[in-house]
């Protein structure tokens, strides 16, 4: 499972006429699913989500995690994370699993993260042609892979 985070001073998905997001202070975070993952994958990074100190305390020291800032989340299911680009200029995602394996795991990933968030999270549509706003802040943007726990 692969995960980008960006702290965020809003973002938002809109699917067809309908927006999901937040207008304060959160996290965008866009995921990726293969084949291989598991409830396993989607703990471990559920937890460091939720635990990444990406946000300023008082002395503008990235210190505080998305839960010492009240802040929101907004998780959309990217299968382009699991491109391929080793050959030639036409990604490959078949490394990217399919509805039947990745619609389980991205629900479970989110009702972890809403768990351990204590509130909901708004959510884009897995499958579903979807244009993402998002004001970065900082820019902070971390990517994490649960085969590769850095």
């Amino acid at each position: 499972m692969r995960v980008v985070i960006q702290r965020a001073k809003g973002a938002s998905v809109q699917i067809k006429e309908e927006v999901r997001g937040f207008d304060g202070i959160g996290l965008m975070v866009l995921v990726g699913i293969e084949p291989t993952d598991t409830t396993d994958d989607a703990d471990w990074l559920a937890k460091k989500l939720i635990a990444l100190r990406i946000f300023d305390d008082d002395e503008g020291v990235m210190n505080r995690c998305v839960t010492d800032v009240d802040g929101d989340v907004l998780i959309v299911s990217q299968f382009t994370l699991m491109a391929s680009y080793k050959k030639g200029n036409r990604p490959s995602y078949i490394r990217a699993a399919q509805p039947d394996v990745a619609v389980p795991l991205y629900e479970y990933f989110v009702r972890q993260v809403e768990s351990l968030l204590g509130k909901s999270v708004s959510t884009g549509e897995f499958g579903a042609d979807m244009q993402v706003r998002l004001c970065n802040s900082g820019p902070v943007t971390i990517c994490m892979d649960s085969k590769n726990k850095e």
